[in-house]
């Protein structure tokens, strides 16, 4: 769900509108070669990154993540789409800039970890590799209908933004809570 294609195109639209078809599909592409590498690390690696590599409880993972999901999703609900455009910046390097912080993210990098503790590092890799790939593809057939139907329904487009970014805002700020939630449970549950 955190890969949601039709609500990462909310936050790529700006993207999408300023470039080609593959311009963006080879963008596209390196970015999502870039999550899949992040996430298959955080699914065998999971705990271990945060308690041995940096020395901190997937907890504090949690809460900070979830705060800056919050803040993340709170400038979406009053800015919109330009709320992606300021946190990703204008990056000679876009691939990465759309690897970090549209597709990795806190609620993903969670998601990556838990999902390495519930399957084996084998299967937890394929269930990642193939919602990235599924996301990647409707990303790139709604880039080709966006291309379409882009001059003749240009005001039904921005609505479509502009409605489903309201609903990204909601749904980014309630996972955000969720994930504080678990973050202070888990710390709760070690006193």
């Amino acid at each position: 769900m955190l890969l949601n294609p039709f609500l990462v195109v909310v936050y790529l639209i700006d993207v999408m509108q300023k470039m080609e078809g593959r311009i963006f599909r080879h963008v596209l592409l390196r970015a999502a070669m870039i999550s899949s590498v992040v996430f298959c690390v955080f699914a065998i690696l999971g705990d271990a990154v945060f308690s041995e590599i940096v020395q901190v409880e997937f907890a504090s993972f949690q809460i900070f993540g979830g705060i800056v999901f919050l803040l993340i999703g709170l400038q979406f609900f009053f800015r919109g789409p330009q709320a992606i455009e300021i946190l990703r910046g204008e990056s000679e390097h876009l691939a990465g800039a759309i690897a970090m912080p549209v597709l990795i993210g806190p609620g993903t990098i969670s998601v990556s970890v838990i999902i390495g503790k519930r399957l084996d590092p084998l299967m937890a890799c394929i269930s990642i590799l193939s919602a990235i790939c599924i996301s990647i593809i409707i990303i790139l057939l709604l880039k080709s209908l966006h291309d379409i139907v882009r001059t003749s329904h240009e005001r039904l487009i921005q609505r479509y933004i502009e409605v489903a970014g309201r609903i990204t805002a909601l749904y980014v700020g309630t996972v955000s809570i969720e994930m504080i939630m678990q973050g202070v449970r888990t710390w709760a549950g070690k006193f």
